[in-house]
């Protein structure tokens, strides 16, 4: 099998993916047609994107889409994957703020899909969010989810790049909550990443700088502006960063507070109180 010959893991189930896309059905209805012939044009399409695969495109940018926090989204190669990781960033976040019926005012910074943003947004109806993008072809990704989840009216999506001065300005904060998985790998490490990250998923979301913790300074900086007293200031990072994030915290005068752990049990995420 091709896909397997590509080194790729778990190639029977992506094979069947594959197969879903092309022919436009669902995997439990291919499992019970799955003695019927194939048409002519299915079997194409399946080669077109099995091809695709082989180069070691990411399944979500070939579909379309991911799955997270039990939402769907989509994804283009504009935007990260969303990662079973980042979802540790909203558990942080209901556990710091348990209210689900306070009009919290959120703040993304780097919202690429949407994916944490309107997830919150989703956890809090009474919410509302604003996600700033450097990215013209991301913030059209997080618009057309935003819609899709039914959130687009609690949603306003800004422009700007947290590398350029003056970027606080055009937020409108203080926020409630201030969210983030900003690019954390070492500039010389993105090379070395799979090829499905380092080939395909945009740079400018990777790339942290000569020590991964660039965004971090920026965003640590920024904190005690955007955050209202009482708010929380919440990050995802990189195995083995969280130390040095909550440093960078605590010299800005935020108040970390113990790290959380991933599903891998590496310390994932950092959170700060204002």
């Amino acid at each position: 099998m091709a896909l397997t010959a590509a080194g790729i893991d778990n190639a029977r189930f992506e094979a069947r993916l594959l197969l879903a896309q092309a022919s436009r059905l669902t995997v439990e209805q291919l499992v019970a047609r799955g003695t019927d012939a194939a048409p002519a044009a299915i079997v194409e399409a399946v080669r077109v994107l099995t091809a695709r695969r082989v180069q070691r495109e990411p399944m979500a940018y070939i579909v379309g889409e991911r799955e997270f926090w039990g939402l769907p989204f989509k994804v283009t190669p504009a935007v990260l994957v969303p990662r079973p990781d980042s979802e540790t960033v909203i558990e942080a976040v209901l556990s710091l703020m348990p209210d689900r019926d306070r009009a919290w005012r959120i703040l993304d910074l780097g919202v690429g899909s949407g994916c944490l943003l309107l997830t919150l947004l989703h956890e809090y109806p009474k919410a509302r969010g604003v996600g700033l993008e450097a990215s013209p072809q991301a913030m059209a990704v997080a618009e057309e989810n935003a819609r899709a989840l039914g959130v687009d009216d609690r949603t306003a999506l800004v422009a700007g790049d947290w590398r350029l001065p003056g970027w606080i300005d055009a937020l409108g904060g203080p926020f409630d909550l201030v969210v983030s998985n900003p690019p954390y790998i070492e500039s010389a490490a993105v090379e070395r990443l799979m090829p499905e990250v380092a080939k395909f998923e945009p740079r400018l979301a990777l790339d942290g700088g000569a020590d991964g913790l660039a965004a971090y300074r920026e965003i640590a900086s920024a904190g005690p502006k955007l955050v209202t007293a009482g708010g929380f200031l919440v990050v995802e990072g990189g195995e083995g960063q969280v130390s040095e994030i909550s440093a960078l915290f605590s010299a800005a005068g935020l108040a970390p507070r113990p790290p959380w752990k991933d599903l891998g049990g590496i310390e994932r995420v950092v959170a700060a109180g204002n």
